[in-house]
């Protein structure tokens, strides 16, 4: 442990460590990523998968080292017992702060198979991580508003085959689709303009989770809803390398596959996307309890 440095300190040395585990296997992704495409051979995609998930779930240990070494948070996890790394899951999320991948990773690898993530198309840029992210096959979306969506319905139409696309090259190994339902980061900003009806949430989007039910809903073993709490604060970017998140509360519950919904068509029936927001809005709503929970709890906010 590097506590007895000072924050800034650690930050650099948390950074560097980070920069250098990612330098050094991202090029490993990567070549087997060409040989993906210059042999674009079902049996060799089969065998070369799985070591590309192998990869990245020994990237992830030892990001997990190196935050070992730099964090002094306590952990309060539970629900993550009895988990099955050789099924399928679709893992939904509340979203606070860019350190809470890196929290699902270090709690999830190799008890759950490994995490894809929905990207913003934009996302493929981001040095390094976009190559990264490409290699493992995480699909990139174009999202779009609701103003823009009403002008050009077409786009809806675009954004849900890239979706199924996605989820079809899933459907070959065991995988678990993790999707934030909020689609962004919370803040209070955006919180007030949302007008949400959540103390602790922003409104919940139902259409990427439809879509890879739809797709999968035959795959998924059970739907992970996972609660991320920070009682002291969701840190950003610097303040998590500088080990100033002193705890982190993570609640895992297992849900049932709701196959009703998951053999409807949610595109073009008004009732069943309405009936699909009810649903995710119940999710949302015992949710939002629970966080209120967590942060009361006594000492939420003292412990180290």
């Amino acid at each position: 442990m590097l506590n007895f440095l000072p924050a800034p300190l650690i930050g650099l040395v948390a950074f560097l460590l980070l920069a250098l585990n990612s330098l050094f296997w991202v090029p490993v992704l990567l070549l087997l990523a060409l040989l993906k495409l210059v042999l674009p051979l079902h049996s060799v995609h089969l065998r070369l998968d799985p070591l590309l998930v192998r990869i990245a779930e020994a990237w992830i240990a030892c990001n997990s080292g190196w935050m070992a070494l730099t964090q002094r948070a306590q952990w309060d996890v539970q629900g993550v017992a009895g988990l099955d790394r050789r099924g399928w899951y679709l893992v939904n999320c509340n979203h606070q702060s860019w350190a809470d991948i890196l929290v699902l990773q270090h709690l999830l690898t190799r008890r759950i198979p490994l995490l894809k993530f929905f990207l913003k198309q934009q996302l493929i840029w981001v040095p390094i991580m976009g190559l990264a992210w490409w290699a493992l096959d995480f699909p990139f979306m174009r999202r779009h508003s609701e103003e823009v969506l009403k002008l050009h319905p077409e786009l809806r139409a675009l954004d849900q085959e890239a979706t199924r696309l996605a989820c079809k090259k899933f459907s070959l190994i065991p995988t678990s689709v993790m999707n934030f339902c909020e689609g962004t980061r919370f803040t209070r900003v955006k919180h007030e303009r949302q007008q949400s009806p959540y103390r602790h949430l922003l409104r919940p989007k139902a259409g990427g989770i439809a879509l890879a039910l739809n797709v999968m809903g035959d795959k998924f073993h059970a739907i992970l809803d996972v609660t991320i709490v920070y009682p002291d604060g969701a840190p950003d970017f610097w303040a998590f390398l500088c080990g100033r998140m002193r705890c982190v509360c993570v609640r895992v519950q297992s849900l049932p596959v709701p196959q009703d919904l998951a053999t409807a068509d949610y595109a073009n029936d008004p009732a069943v996307r309405e009936a699909f927001q009810e649903w995710i809005q119940q999710i949302w709503r015992a949710k939002d309890a629970q966080i209120e929970v967590l942060l009361q709890a006594p000492g939420s906010r003292t412990r180290s």
